[in-house]
């Protein structure tokens, strides 16, 4: 087991490859979702707590906002 509390940058850049397109692929999702919301007449639930689900939550925020949070018409 790494230890990475007296970790150095070369560690860091060692994982770059593999968080990168993670942290990308969040922030797009995350922005996607903003937008959506911010356009919805209707939401289930209050647009504010749906805000700081996607906000707060990274990864599954927005996907639940997607599955659950939009009221379809």
């Amino acid at each position: 087991m790494q230890d990475f509390t007296n970790g150095s940058i070369e560690d860091l850049v060692e994982f770059l490859p593999i968080i990168a397109p993670l942290i990308l692929i969040q922030l797009i999702l995350m922005i996607i979702a903003i937008i959506s919301l911010i356009k919805a007449d209707d939401t289930n639930g209050p647009k504010p707590i749906w805000a700081v689900i996607i906000v707060f939550l990274t990864f599954i925020g927005p996907i639940l906002y997607f599955i659950v949070g939009r009221r379809q018409s």
